[in-house]
């Protein structure tokens, strides 16, 4: 097997695995290439990073679904005629704090005020600059009408028209039209990454649940996204995997799944052994050679461990609805070796101790990417990783889901990359990396989520818990009599397992929060039952008016007249630059502020409006609709099932 991007050749024999971290060839002395050629590899894939900046992308098209986008292209226009000579300023728009003044409001005047004074400008402070600001806007039947407020905001009144009349064309269109559009067109969402032989337990939650919004924002984003399954399939501890599985089954053959029993027990009694017995330690290292060898007897044990973790990390993502695609340490193994070697020839590995790092400027420790047994390590893997997804995937942002433990590691790492020129120095140029990093899962003690016997809680037994408790208080509640059975089990499932990841992604990501299933599982506040509930409430207003909803969207119109009425609507149409600041600042919680304040300003419509039999039916049932629409694409985007009745 040859490996043409490093121009080098690799042996037929399992050449995916023949470079391991514990077997990096001294040196690197098995790389056959030259200097010459390896610098020419380097300059043909890693050319300068070609940054392109977040700002000036695309901003010629225009994004049908972002309010702020669209205000934004009126204030552009305004800005050429106010201040001509100053073409590099962007409008900075921004709801307004106090709705009293307005919906929202431009606040360039007093950045451009300290522009353009001493340069023999006409205006004579930043209100007058406001003001030209405000004269020069186009006409617009997005726009009420403007005024000016302390030292040259601009206040915008947006017409209740537009708002109703832009709700209905997304009700006839679709709620597609309403993605906002971000400046990359490719990513890696890299998450969950659990590691072979040992199970999945509570602190994958949060990087599965967290990676699998951020990838379905930016998918609904139009940005095709590569969901990365980073797991841990290779390594020392293969070897005594390997071995205690010969012990058990000495002709090699697993008959099934089951012989091996529970993987996590597996691998104890294996470490066991390995930490306890010197000949079964000796047996064990003598196997990692033969894998990384590529011996066909060790490789089909390998494969087999996998295989049998797989299928159990698919009952996970089967509960969850999370699709990922696996591309584990051992698939970039190959990649190491020539990725250090461009690095090493950019002068940027040095010898230290016995160990070949990356010293990192700020850094009391330098980033170790070979080993002084010259094995590999993490460092080596995340670079051939990154190497590969840059120059093979094509990916312009590479998004890593982590614990903030790991946050340092990711900033010496992005460094590095910076270094060599295979990413932009500005944090805000593309292609880019970014660690998500998110806090601990605590139980109701304040301390790590643990059993009773201080075993870590597995995944799928939690979920399975949280579907059997909203299972029982449905059928506390008689639904059980109304309902069939799979209607019943389908509703306990989208709302336990919705409430298990609602409480997680409510929460900013970075800080650590406590699991409670009293809490998650209450039907009144900011939780996915109440929020579940809300929506089968619209639904129901729907149904109970006997109108054909699809029909009225054809037909009917809307007429936001009642103050609850609008301010539904405007709120209804902030939701493309929500999603929009979630995917660009990495924060799920966002969507989730967003969502429940929706359910809010409903509640207060529907209490003071009403709908069923009213001379405004017409309107309100699409206003009903429309909020229904909205929030069942914030239940996709946060992985939640709706339901529609309850």
């Amino acid at each position: 097997m040859n490996c043409p991007q490093f121009g080098l050749l690799l042996p037929p024999v399992f050449a995916p695995l023949q470079f391991s971290r514990l077997s990096l060839l001294n040196r690197h002395s098995s790389i056959s290439l030259s200097t010459n050629r390896i610098l020419n590899t380097s300059r043909r894939l890693f050319p300068r990073a070609k940054a392109s900046s977040l700002t000036t992308m695309e901003n010629d098209q225009e994004i049908v679904g972002s309010l702020k986008h669209q205000l934004a292209k009126l204030f552009e226009e305004s800005l050429r005629l106010t201040v001509p000579e100053e073409s590099d300023v962007d409008p900075a728009i921004a709801p307004c704090q106090n709705p009293r003044f307005g919906d929202y409001q431009c606040n360039n005047a007093m950045g451009l005020w300290s522009k353009v004074k001493g340069k023999g400008t006409q205006f004579r402070g930043p209100q007058p600059i406001g003001q030209a600001i405000m004269n020069n806007l186009p006409a617009s039947e997005m726009i009420d009408s403007c005024s000016i407020a302390g030292p040259g905001f601009v206040n915008v009144v947006l017409s209740r028209h537009w708002i109703a009349k832009s709700i209905r064309k997304m009700l006839v269109d679709g709620i597609e039209t309403w993605a906002p559009k971000l400046p990359v067109k490719r990513a890696v969402v890299d998450f969950s990454s659990p590691n072979i032989a040992k199970e999945m337990h509570v602190g994958h939650l949060r990087s599965t649940i967290i990676g699998d919004t951020l990838a379905r924002m930016l998918e609904y984003s139009n940005v095709e996204v590569l969901r990365r399954n980073h797991v841990g399939d290779w390594g020392t501890q293969f070897g005594m995997l390997i071995e205690y599985l010969f012990e058990k089954f000495p002709s090699g053959e697993v008959a099934n799944d089951q012989a091996i029993g529970d993987l996590e027990a597996f691998y104890k009694a294996s470490k066991q052994r390995f930490d306890s017995d010197p000949d079964f330690k000796e047996r064990a290292q003598r196997a990692v050679v033969s894998l990384q060898a590529g011996d066909e007897k060790y490789r089909k044990a390998w494969s087999q461990i996998c295989e049998i973790s797989r299928k159990g990390y698919e009952k996970v993502y089967e509960r969850l609805g999370v699709h990922l695609e696996e591309k584990g340490e051992s698939f970039y193994n190959p990649y190491i070796p020539g990725a250090l070697e461009l690095l090493s020839q950019q002068g940027l590995i040095e010898e230290s101790e016995g160990a070949r790092v990356i010293f990192i400027e700020g850094k009391n420790i330098p980033l170790i990417v070979v080993k002084r047994d010259g094995g590999y390590n993490y460092a080596s893997t995340d670079l051939a990783a990154l190497w590969y997804r840059l120059n093979e995937e094509k990916a312009e942002w590479i998004i890593y889901v982590t614990d903030v433990g790991q946050r340092e590691h990711f900033e010496m790492f992005f460094t590095a990359a910076k270094r060599a020129g295979w990413l932009p120095a500005e944090d805000d140029k593309y292609p880019k990396a970014s660690h998500v990093g998110f806090g601990l899962v605590l139980g109701e003690d304040g301390k790590r989520f643990r059993t009773r016997s201080t075993e870590t809680v597995k995944l799928v037994d939690l979920l399975d818990e949280a579907k059997s408790k909203c299972k029982a208080a449905l059928i506390e509640r008689g639904k059980d009599k109304e309902w069939t059975e799979e209607e019943l089990d389908k509703t306990a499932e989208a709302v336990g397992y919705g409430a298990v990841k609602y409480a997680d992604l409510k929460n900013n990501r970075t800080t650590n929060y406590t699991f409670s299933f009293d809490q998650m599982l209450n039907d009144k506040g900011n939780t996915a039952v109440y929020l579940l509930y809300a929506h089968a409430r619209i639904c129901s207003i729907i149904r109970r008016s006997r109108k054909d909803i699809e029909e009225l969207k054809k037909t009917g119109t809307l007429d936001l007249v009642h103050p609850d009425e609008r301010t539904l609507g405007l709120h209804l149409l902030q939701f493309a630059e929500i999603v929009e600041e979630a995917c660009t600042n990495l924060f799920p919680n966002l969507l989730c502020e967003y969502l429940y304040n929706l359910s809010e300003d409903f509640t207060r419509f529907y209490t003071n409006c009403q709908v069923v039999g009213s001379a405004e039916e017409t309107s309100r049932l699409l206003l009903c609709e429309a909020t229904a629409v909205v929030m069942r694409k914030c239940f996709h985007l946060l992985g939640i099932t709706p339901v529609y009745k309850i």
